[in-house]
């Protein structure tokens, strides 16, 4: 697969970030080896613009994000809608949140188009055939804590880039930039469940969702229940696959949140179930609520799952 520079791509989105800081109410600072921090929610508000820029950068400026309204359950919600005509680079190579990053005495979740020049997931990297060269880069943490130079520089030495050549973005789940940019990711969980079943995920030529918007919850935890069951239960996923009939079928039977026997309460309490232990949980259940496959050979579309607007209503409005 070809270098789609998506490092060069969201490096522009962040200047343009550090530029209208003031609209988008975040902060941009400079750590004393040169790294450019972007606060999108811990000391400032940020919000939706924010969150719409940092979702963009999550997926390496090859992502497309907008907001729109959507019906659910015979009511308009505010939603977020995105697409790609990159899926597996876009949101298998930057997007997910792949990249542990574990310094002494800080650990955040990365995301983003550096992940595509470190590539420390190696397995996952060797599968897609994809990796950048890239001079500068950017990762998205999420988190409450802001990323000092230690962290930049455990980061430099893992990807190879300088530390003066970052830029690290950050918020919390529980704030509106962090709450948009997870429920942006409602193509990619589909995209890395196929990875998980054994689907190639370079044969999804193009993918576009939907998914609500959640209010920002009074916490991290109650935060990663509401993000999560936007997607498990308001999400929407297309998918244009090289694949034929038969095999599209098979997966379109897999792919829903439904088809995971922890589906059907709200993602908190599934968390609590699980003693707050993400890796408890069945990885089936990442998925979107309801997901069609188009057959780019055959023209023919599958269709599975469905929204459940009163597990949504349960988890967003307690």
């Amino acid at each position: 697969m070809a270098d789609l520079g998506m490092n060069a791509r969201a490096w522009a989105i962040a200047d343009r970030c550090e530029q209208d800081a003031d609209v988008l109410r975040i902060r941009a600072l400079r750590l004393a080896g040169g790294t450019r921090v972007i606060d999108a929610g811990i000391d400032v508000p940020g919000g939706f613009a924010a969150g719409r820029a940092l979702a963009q950068l999550c997926m390496g400026g090859l992502g497309h994000v907008e907001y729109v309204p959507l019906t659910i359950g015979g009511e308009t919600w505010p939603g977020v809608q995105v697409w790609t005509d990159h899926p597996a680079a876009c949101c298998m190579a930057s997007q997910y949140a792949g990249w542990a990053i574990t310094p002494e005495g800080f650990f955040a979740i990365g995301s983003g188009p550096l992940r595509a020049k470190a590539r420390v997931e190696t397995e996952l990297f060797v599968k897609l055939g994809y990796g950048e060269d890239a001079a500068r880069g950017v990762l998205v943490l999420e988190g409450r804590t802001l990323p000092t130079d230690d962290v930049a520089v455990w980061i430099s030495r893992k990807s190879g880039v300088a530390v003066e050549a970052l830029t690290l973005a950050v918020a919390p789940t529980a704030s509106l930039a962090g709450g948009v940019q997870i429920v942006a990711r409602v193509i990619e969980t589909g995209l890395h469940k196929m990875d998980a079943v054994g689907f190639d995920v370079n044969r999804v030529v193009s993918a576009a969702g939907t998914a609500p918007l959640a209010p920002t919850a009074r916490s991290d935890t109650r935060a990663i229940g509401r993000t999560n069951d936007c997607i498990l239960y308001g999400g929407q996923a297309r998918y244009t696959v090289r694949a034929d009939d038969g095999e599209l079928a098979k997966l379109a039977e897999r792919l829903p949140a439904s088809a995971s026997p922890d589906y059907g309460t709200p993602f908190y309490d599934i968390f609590k179930r699980y003693d707050n232990d993400f890796y408890k949980i069945d990885p089936m259940l990442f998925s979107a609520a309801e997901v069609w496959l188009t057959s780019a050979t055959t023209g023919r579309t599958f269709h599975s799952g469905r929204l459940n607007p009163d597990v949504l209503r349960a988890s967003l409005f307690d």
